[in-house]
């Protein structure tokens, strides 16, 4: 239980995740939701942290399917979903059998690789040279599966793969959107069975949910008058400080 004293600040912190949550679906902003996990994550323990985000997640999916509608590629879909259902049984056991710290530590260096990886994405992704093939999806989707199971962070890996097929900007967010409904679906029953939900904490915080719709209208508002690299530095500064405090176990 959280004391009373720091219930105010809980409800603000997940507050605050909930719209930053609805802003990276909204818009241009979509480093911004790689903040909300290790954000809850500082106010009580990462696996509670983790069952607590993904219904706002799956809210926030919803209007992110819906802002792009059928402009997915079905056959990237396909690829990517048993590699991820294969890191996702892979990231809830290890979940379930490590320490809490362990899990807390490993939450914050997944955000500093995160932030790491998006300053040298460019570069990294400039010395590439590739050719496609179907196995690549399945190991996409894996990378992606242990890392959403881990910390709700499976962008980098399936971002890349999606860069690589050479598709429009649209069919790139909507395939990105479709597969990550379908993957935070997935994430149920081994959440449950992982005892990750703690249906508490989570009635207590459906009167936030309003706000995840919100932050997608903001999100939409803002992607058209950010900076975005100004903006995208920000965000990196911050989840790299959240990720280093997760780390020195602050």
């Amino acid at each position: 239980m959280i004391e009373t004293s720091n219930l105010a600040v809980f409800y603000l912190i997940v507050g605050i995740a909930a719209f930053i949550v609805g802003v990276s679906k909204g818009g241009e902003a979509g480093l911004l939701g790689a903040l909300a996990v290790p954000l809850i994550a500082l106010m009580i323990p990462a696996k509670q942290a983790l069952g607590l985000a993904l219904p706002l997640l799956m809210v926030a999916d919803v209007f992110a399917v819906g802002l792009h509608w059928r402009r997915w590629n079905a056959d990237i879909v396909v690829l990517l979903l048993p590699g991820a259902i294969i890191g996702v049984t892979i990231g809830t056991l290890f979940i379930t059998n490590a320490p809490v710290e362990a899990i807390q530590r490993g939450l914050g260096i997944i955000a500093l690789l995160f932030a790491a990886y998006k300053v040298f994405e460019k570069r990294i992704l400039g010395v590439v040279s590739y050719i496609a093939h179907d196995w690549h999806g399945l190991a996409a989707g894996a990378v992606g599966g242990i890392t959403s199971a881990l910390a709700h962070n499976g962008g980098p890996p399936i971002s890349i793969y999606l860069l690589m097929q050479d598709i429009e900007p649209r069919v790139f967010i909507s395939t990105s959107a479709i597969f990550f409904l379908l993957l935070n679906w997935i994430k149920i029953p081994y959440y449950y069975f992982a005892n990750l939900f703690d249906l508490q904490k989570i009635l207590s915080i459906i009167w936030l949910m309003p706000l995840v719709p919100l932050g997608v209208w903001a999100g939409r508002w803002i992607g058209y008058r950010l900076n975005k690299t100004t903006f995208d530095r920000i965000v990196l500064a911050l989840i790299a400080l959240i990720g280093l405090l997760l780390v020195i176990g602050f």
